[in-house]
């Protein structure tokens, strides 16, 4: 009986076969992107093709006919993917997403199950706004859910831009794949994980960040990181202490962050003005973009805001909230600001023209 070969008995942390499993994953993970992307596609040319012999047809009640007739065949002959609930969804696939190219571009990253979350948004920049943010921060269908409940869209300082202009920056990040800073700035900030609740001082809020972190980078957005706590600036013999620094690697710029109990108040300005030259001149490195600040109040008065031009300053003012509201009461409170914001725009524009 001859001997049996002998094997090298690699061991399970070689170097050759973590790289061969890495191939492995690696192919996996491709099949099943592609398989994904594949079946998005036909779903969507499903959808659109029976859209196209309804409007032939015009007639609800032929609509129906074609849904339920299509649905017994398709279930019996491929499966229960094509029931007459999932054959409609592919419709309404086809009518929000009428543009096949952009289809095409969007299903390289977005799985079905994505989609269908987007499917139920009424306005067209809002749905693109969470299409495009899915695709460059990676989200997965869960986050996305998330960031809809917590109407992210209408939090962002970009959905209080005139809709020319948000879809001018929306093509941006398509085609670049760079953030603006209207794109992650928000307000309200809902910090609803920190736990705080009746009264707090500044340094519990701060405390209460340092504690949550990692939530708190989620509800600041992608690319930020956490470089420093009451970060020391001396001036002329003074020593001055930043509440919190970030630098956001999609913005490439330092981001300066004042934590606030109260309303806003016109002194803050000085104060972040001060920090921003002070980050710009001694800690901007080369390529990176000029410093941001966002000073976190419990409440804004809104006119002294807008007099002080804060935005032109690289200087974001913003609630937060420890509580979550209903989503109805902060639905109104966001259509509120983006309505004042939208007025305070085309006055701008109308006084420039005079």
């Amino acid at each position: 009986m001859e001997n049996a070969p002998k094997t090298s008995g690699l061991p399970a942390s070689s170097g050759l076969l973590g790289e061969i499993r890495q191939l492995i994953h690696g192919a996996r993970q491709r099949a099943a992107s592609a398989v994904n992307s594949e079946l998005t596609l036909l779903y969507w040319r499903v959808g659109q093709r029976i859209h196209s012999e309804i409007l032939v047809g015009d007639r609800a009640e032929y609509g129906k006919e074609v849904v339920a007739s299509l649905a017994v065949s398709l279930v019996r002959e491929y499966g229960r993917g094509f029931t007459e609930k999932n054959l409609r969804r592919m419709i309404q696939f086809a009518e929000t997403f009428p543009d096949e190219q952009i289809v095409v571009s969007l299903v390289r990253q977005l799985s079905w199950t994505h989609f269908i979350a987007l499917i139920p948004l009424k306005k067209p920049l809002q749905r693109e706004f969470y299409a495009r943010m899915c695709v460059a921060e990676g989200w997965s269908v869960r986050t996305l859910r998330e960031r809809i409940d917590s109407m992210l869209y209408e939090r962002t300082a970009l959905s209080r831009k005139p809709e020319e202009m948000i879809g001018e920056e929306l093509s941006a990040l398509q085609e670049t794949e760079r953030m603006s800073p209207a794109l992650l700035m928000r307000d309200p900030y809902v910090l609803d994980f920190l736990g705080l609740h009746d009264t707090w001082q500044e340094k519990d809020l701060e405390a209460a960040i340092i504690r949550e972190m990692e939530s708190f980078l989620l509800e600041l957005g992608a690319g930020f990181s956490f470089l420093a706590r009451q970060k020391r600036i001396q001036l002329d013999d003074e020593d001055f202490y930043l509440d919190l620094l970030f630098y956001n690697r999609k913005l490439r710029r330092l981001v300066a962050i004042e934590l606030k109990v109260g309303e806003f108040k016109a002194a803050y300005k000085g104060q972040m003005e001060l920090y921003l030259r002070w980050l710009d001149k001694f800690e901007r490195e080369p390529g990176e973009e000029p410093p941001l600040g966002i000073i976190l109040c419990t409440g804004k008065k809104t006119e002294q805001i807008e007099l002080l031009e804060l935005d032109r300053a690289g200087i974001h003012v913003a609630e937060y909230l420890t509580e979550l509201p209903p989503r109805e009461l902060l639905a109104e409170r966001l259509h509120l600001a983006s309505s004042r914001a939208r007025q305070q725009v085309a006055q701008f524009d109308s006084n420039s023209t005079e």
